[in-house]
């Protein structure tokens, strides 16, 4: 069953995740929803001779958040889905549903918090037919669209928490991998796992190192399914050709070992080695990359190709 759930008022949550959020749409597992999503504070929206969907504007007129964060879109009640068992993310469409986007450098911030003294913002033109942004120097950039947070409601003792940092549930991974016709699978905390999508990217590259990419609003279709036969501790995606696993923590060198570490379970369960020949494998074929550095708890994730195992 196919369902649709636009982004307004009622149905977005700005700045935050919060176990206790009421779900917005229940869907049954297997089911297919297109979900809407906007990006941005007033500061950002440039002048009427770009298309920006009227529900930013009426989310900006509410106020601004009580915690700094991402407009997202939900949560999303899966039906029969308990804690313990694992959400899958078919990720079928990602498309653009505005003409620009924007981004910035903010003093005290990125991976150079001390090097830029002044906020420096630009909105960025998008050609949504060929694919394109236009960057102010000239340079015209491919668009690769991805959701920046995909993630499920967090373990209810957190209670409500920013969206800015990714963790166990998810939530700002950045991962640019996961475009249309990847998988994300993230454990579930809470019975029904509600899930949130927002911050949508037009482009980015890994390290996402001034803090923004080109953020702008996307519409993304996703299948979602209940897994039961699998058990996860930590996200992990799968794309046409390869398995990723991921790491989040404030230490990169942490965030390394939990990704090596989850690939090394992988590599063994799917390909029947021992953790010693696994590792091995990581160490011969498979890719650690760092997926943002600028949320808190930075990102590592670690690719293998499938044909490997």
């Amino acid at each position: 069953m196919d369902h649709y759930l636009n982004a307004s008022t009622e149905t977005c949550a700005w700045g935050y995740f919060d176990a206790t959020r009421a779900p917005v749409l229940t869907i049954n597992s297997g089911d297919t929803v297109t979900i809407d999503s906007v990006s941005g504070g007033p500061d950002v929206v440039p002048s009427d001779e770009f298309y920006t969907p009227p529900e930013l504007k009426e989310i900006h007129a509410l106020g601004p958040p009580q915690i700094p964060g991402h407009i997202l879109t939900g949560p999303v009640e899966v039906k029969g889905a308990l804690k313990g068992d694992v959400l899958e993310i078919n990720i079928l469409e990602v498309n653009l549903r505005q003409d620009w986007g924007y981004n910035f450098i903010r003093p005290l911030s990125g991976a150079l918090p001390y090097d830029f003294d002044e906020e420096i913002h630009m909105n960025i033109p998008l050609d949504t037919k060929k694919m394109v942004a236009e960057l102010p120097w000239g340079l015209k950039l491919p668009l690769s669209p991805f959701f920046g947070v995909m993630g499920v409601s967090p373990p209810s003792g957190w209670g409500r928490i920013s969206s800015i940092s990714p963790r166990a549930h998810g939530g700002n991974i950045d991962n640019k991998e996961l475009i249309a016709g990847t998988t994300l699978y993230l454990p579930i905390f809470n019975d029904g796992a509600l899930f949130s999508v927002g911050d949508g990217h037009g482009a980015q590259g890994d390290g996402e190192v001034c803090v923004t990419a080109i953020e702008t609003a996307l519409q993304g279709k996703f299948k979602l399914t209940v897994r039961k036969d699998l058990t996860l501790t930590y996200p992990q995606g799968e794309t046409p050709t390869h398995f990723i696993t991921m790491g989040m923590d404030p230490d990169l060198d942490i965030c390394s070992e939990m990704a090596l570490r989850d690939m090394i379970e992988l590599i063994k369960n799917k390909a029947n080695i021992s953790t010693e020949q696994a590792y091995t494998l990581c160490s011969l074929a498979a890719d650690l990359r760092v997926t943002q550095v600028v949320n808190g708890c930075k990102g590592i994730h670690m690719m293998v190709n499938k044909d490997y195992l």
